[in-house]
């Protein structure tokens, strides 16, 4: 339904052509992270703060407005910092047009790749497995390893399925939750 992405090239693009309907989401850590390297040290405090205000926007015109105003305060001197916004908006977009507690999911790739980190720090020693069930085995501990981390619901959760459920109605199998 919504596929949460960091900014390899071309992975919208499978995503879309395997999956039609999904909502593709560019990671906004990545993207803030990624303008980051092309702003001053000294500036970056104040373009952070700027370019909060497009994130943290109520909708999505407001987040425009936003962009339009941080394109022409800072593009002038940082025009890579700002011109990814513009250039992949339809992607970086997409979270508002949902509640403040479902951006909140899709907004990051850091949890997933949380993941991914601990699967490989179980699998970096060992080069050569003896089977394939031997490496599902490992990772699935792992993954049980880290499920015991998980400690902290998730706000609104009830709130969260019941929505998703309306929004992709058709698409959302509640009886496999």
């Amino acid at each position: 339904m919504i596929a949460c992405v960091d900014g390899l090239k071309g992975f919208p693009e499978a995503i879309s052509s395997a999956f039609p309907q999904t909502e593709i989401q560019l990671c906004i850590v990545h993207m803030i992270r990624n303008s980051l390297k092309y702003v001053g040290s000294k500036y970056q405090k104040e373009f952070i703060a700027d370019l909060k205000t497009v994130y943290k926007a109520p909708g999505e015109d407001k987040a425009s407005f936003e962009l339009d105003k941080l394109i022409a305060k800072w593009g002038p001197k940082y025009p890579l910092a700002v011109n990814q916004w513009k250039n992949h908006w339809s992607h970086v977009a997409t979270f508002f047009k949902y509640p403040e507690h479902i951006r909140k999911l899709i907004y990051t790739t850091n949890a997933l790749e949380g993941l991914h980190r601990q699967l490989r720090k179980v699998t970096k020693n060992r080069t050569i497995f003896p089977t394939d069930e031997a490496l599902t085995k490992i990772l699935y501990l792992a993954i049980q390893d880290v499920m015991k981390k998980w400690t902290m619901p998730l706000v609104n959760w009830a709130l969260t399925i019941s929505q998703l459920a309306v929004m992709y109605e058709g698409r959302f199998n509640l009886a496999a939750i």
